[in-house]
């Protein structure tokens, strides 16, 4: 991620806290529709927002850091368009899911000295890391800020993981998630739910012994569902899949900046979650996404309750952060429409259609380019 505003005043105008987006990808054979591990052959055509990643097969794209989701929304746009050039001069797809839905065997590791050294340490954990994710930067005025909000907003991510669900196929099979991604990035001994660090000492102390025990190499490698950034000063937002509409992204970072100025003005609900029962939020929101049943925010002990009444809950209590950074119609208007047809959803129509993923990986592809 480039540098996300660090001089910046954490409030503005309009947009309020500066925001800026990872989007991990992966590149498909147009004749196969399988994964292809060509990635220098993309990233090799440009030099400005896109990256490697663990595996050949993958890209990331990044953005600059905006304080209008206007402006965000031309930088995701353009960091696409420029992708997808580069990958229809290589000969490929680009794709923006967060599994890769038929069989495939090119799990080529990138030739980088920290990646062979994860593979040696982490064994076929590594798999996991094939998945693709989006990852949502929010700028905070300080470390111990950062951590204030980490606490608060545990309980409701699970919320944006069910949002952004978007990876129900992989390895030519319906994996009965609509995120089986987030399932598969659980098996990192770093990743998974935490208990309250309580302030930035308590945050400081539970990470460093994380990498101490050797589940984290250092702290690239904390995989929590929310971290402090190790290179930025914001707050990073990692559960959710990387979402196939360009629209969705801007809504999900909405949503993701409205929880953070929620939290970091103290009027986030603060709730007493056993880490078992927040465990059991994020497999539910992986198993529904937002088409079934979530595990309410502030009623952990509570039955399971509609998706649509759960996300309501949460944009009443973001509803003042989200309408001061000129962000509320935005974000309910995309909420509505991710409730109706999330990602998951809509791979899971076109394969119910035509009964062939390939058909899947062609309607990716064509609405990851925005055609």
């Amino acid at each position: 991620m480039t540098a996300t505003g660090g001089q910046q005043e954490p409030h503005t105008p309009r947009g309020g806290r500066s925001v800026g987006v990872e989007e991990e990808m992966w590149l498909a054979d147009p004749r196969t529709r399988a994964a292809r591990a060509q990635a220098p052959e993309v990233t090799g055509r440009r030099t400005d927002g896109l990256e490697k990643e663990l595996f050949r097969h993958q890209v990331e794209l990044t953005t600059e850091p905006h304080t209008d989701l206007g402006d965000l929304a031309a930088d995701v746009a353009a960091q696409r368009e420029r992708a997808v050039a580069a990958a229809d001069e290589a000969g490929l797809l680009l794709v923006a899911a967060g599994t890769v839905p038929l069989p495939h065997d090119e799990l080529v590791l990138t030739d980088d000295g920290r990646y062979r050294a994860m593979a040696e340490r982490y064994g076929a954990v590594v798999r996991a890391a094939g998945t693709c994710g989006m990852h949502v930067h929010v700028q905070i005025a300080s470390p111990e800020e950062g951590v204030r909000v980490l606490d608060r907003i545990a309980p409701y991510l699970p919320v944006v993981l069910a949002l952004s669900a978007n990876s129900p196929f992989e390895d030519g099979r319906d994996t009965g998630h609509a995120s089986w991604r987030s399932q598969q990035w659980a098996r990192w001994p770093s990743a998974g739910v935490t208990e309250p660090f309580g302030d930035l000492a308590g945050y400081r102390a539970a990470t460093e012994a994380l990498v101490r025990s050797g589940a984290a190499r250092d702290t690239g490698m904390l995989y929590l569902p929310a971290r402090l950034a190790a290179d930025y000063p914001t707050v990073e937002v990692r559960v959710a899949d990387v979402m196939t509409e360009r629209r969705d992204v801007v809504v999900l970072v909405a949503l993701v900046r409205a929880l953070v100025e929620t939290a970091a003005r103290d009027a986030l609900p603060q709730v007493g979650w056993r880490t078992e029962l927040l465990r059991a939020a994020h497999w539910l929101a992986a198993r529904e996404g937002p088409h079934g049943r979530l595990l309410h925010a502030e009623r952990p002990y509570g039955e399971p309750a509609p998706a649509a009444d759960v996300v309501a809950g949460v944009l009443g209590v973001v509803a003042d952060a989200a309408a001061d950074a000129g962000d509320r119609p935005l974000l309910e208007e995309g909420v509505s429409r991710l409730l109706a047809t999330s990602g998951a959803a809509a791979q899971r129509a076109v394969h119910e259609r035509t009964g062939r993923l390939e058909d899947v990986v062609d309607d990716l592809a064509r609405r990851t380019a925005g055609r």
